[in-house]
């Protein structure tokens, strides 16, 4: 049985909106311009949901598909809201050897979500990317900016406690 995601309601604000077209006017008759349209609409929303999309697609003379085809292609934006925390655990070669999956395996059980995953309360998302370009501190994750390497599973508990 295919596992079934949890679709998160949309909750934009009129004042998100407003900013959102704005930055649609000023760049309505720039050649380009979906691009950096997208990017503020992520700023200001924190993901781009099918309800953003439609507003810019409208905005900007695009279709939904054509805008869609955008926000997919590229790994820069996200279609669900992400935490306020973002964990990236590197399964790149060199961490994957070092034992990064074992690592990933400790985040997922003590967040009780799977990679791709958000927790309920919206504090963690949990990604296992590629290279993070640390090799030589293999294994090696983030949380948002903050770089942790060497890791083994028991160091996952106190850096989680340290933004809960």
């Amino acid at each position: 049985m295919a596992k079934q995601k949890t679709v998160v309601p949309f909750k934009g604000t009129a004042e998100q909106e407003a900013q959102l077209r704005e930055v649609i006017a000023s760049h309505r008759d720039m050649q380009g311009s979906l691009m950096p349209v997208l990017q503020k609409a992520q700023d200001i929303y924190g993901y781009l949901p099918v309800e953003v999309q439609s507003i810019i697609a409208e905005g900007l003379g695009l279709s939904l598909e054509q805008v869609y085809q955008v926000v997919t292609f590229y790994s820069q934006f996200a279609l669900n809201p992400t935490g306020k925390y973002r964990i990236a655990v590197c399964l790149g070669t060199a961490c994957y050897v070092k034992g990064a999956q074992n690592v990933l395996d400790e985040l997922e059980k003590q967040l009780g979500i799977k990679a791709g995953g958000t927790t309920p309360d919206g504090l963690f998302t949990l990604e296992a990317t590629r290279c993070l370009g640390c090799c030589g501190l293999a294994p090696v994750m983030t949380v948002n900016e903050e770089v942790y390497g060497r890791l083994v599973p028991e160091d996952v508990k106190g850096i989680l406690a340290k933004y809960n």
